[in-house]
This record gives structure tokens, sequence and C-alpha cells, in this order.
């Protein structure tokens, strides 16, 4: 029979690295044996709203993701069947029409800064990691995303920043990190960790690649 696939969860604050590390292990360990689903892609579609009343939502309460659906989808990869991963437009604050073919892997790696605030997400998670990255670092690194991938202003940024991701950082993100098995101190800059947290990868999937 074959086995289960591992459900790998990355959380961690805003801009702290999660998204790097995750790319890093989907470089090292194979894209092929990784289903990547990033919690980003399940916000909920805001195209109902007039655009100047979606740039006023809270995006960084559990309440703004769909956070079910990532459960489902999970659950349908374990099961051995593909899901179509949503596609979300930053830019606008809405779900794109298109979405994105996934396909089951020995590896399910799930990445968000909430994830383990959601109960029903931790308990499909079979490794749980934390990325801690001190909060300047963070806020620097989210004004150069933002303003440059996102097309946000730097005001609109900050306001955003002060309004809601730090207060939501603080009630649901950081209380999180009781949560994992793993805590990772500097982010996408800390290699030993990352090298580590590759090795466990790739000793749990030779029994499927031997097959």
């Amino acid at each position: 029979m074959t086995p289960a696939p591992i459900v790998f969860g990355v959380a961690g604050g805003t801009a702290s690295g999660k998204t790097t590390i995750a790319h890093t292990i989907l470089d090292q360990v194979g894209a092929r044996n990784i289903a990547y689903l990033p919690h980003d892609a399940y916000y909920r579609d805001m195209a109902h709203l007039p655009l100047a009343q979606r740039a006023q939502q809270n995006y960084d309460h559990p309440d703004a993701l769909e956070s079910n659906l990532l459960a489902a989808h999970i659950r349908e990869l374990r099961a051995g069947r593909p899901i179509q991963l949503p596609v979300y437009s930053f830019s606008d604050y809405t779900r794109c029409p298109e979405t994105t073919p996934v396909a089951p892997a020995p590896v399910i790696l799930v990445e968000g800064i909430l994830i383990l605030a959601e109960p029903e997400l931790r308990e499909l998670m079979d490794i749980k990691i934390f990325i801690d990255t001190e909060a300047d670092i963070r806020l620097i690194r989210r004004i150069e995303r933002d303003t440059r991938e996102r097309g946000r202003s730097l005001s609109d940024t900050i306001f955003q920043y002060l309004d809601t991701v730090r207060p939501m950082d603080l009630e649901f993100v950081q209380p999180s990190r009781r949560y994992a098995d793993i805590i990772i101190p500097g982010g996408g800059q800390n290699r030993v960790a990352i090298e580590m947290v590759v090795s466990r990868l790739r000793a749990a999937l030779q029994p499927a690649t031997r097959q």
C-alpha cells in the first residue's frame, strides 16, 4: 500500500520568511514530491464590495480566509484525489476565475500566517513549524513586498500594518506558536534549521521513492 502523505505546516508572522522556506523545501525535496497549498490562496472573494471597501477589510483575522475549504482540499489530497487551488488577486482583493490544478503527492506543504491558529487545520498536520523573525525585520520586508509586488502605496501598507496586521499578529499568530513542533528563529536565513527540515522530509520520502 502507498503510505499516507505527510502534511507539513509552515506558519509564522507576516513576512517572516515562510514562503522563502517553503520554496527552499520545494527546490531541495523536489516539487514533484510536494503538493503546495499556500493559505493566502484561500482569501475570501471580496468582489461583491466596491474597491474602496475591499481595501478596508481585515485580512489578518482568521475569518478572512476560507480555511474549511483548505482543510477539505488537504483531505482530498490525502485520499489521493487532485484539487483545484484558488488563485487570489492581491491588487483588487478578489478570487480569479482560473484555478491551479494540484495533484496528490507524498508531502502536502501548507503555508500561512494563521494555519496553526485554526484547530481544523492543525489536526490534519503531521509536522508543524513556526518561523520566528523579529517584528521590525518583518515590517520592513512587508513594506518592500506590498509596494513592489502587490501594487500598494507606502501609506496604505503602513496603515494596514498598524490597523490590522500588528493587532491580529499579537492576538492570533504569535500565540499559535505554542502548537508548533519546531520553532525556527531567523526565517529563511537559518540554513542549519532548513537543512534539518529538508533532511527529515527526504528521510520520510524514502519508502515512497523506493516503490
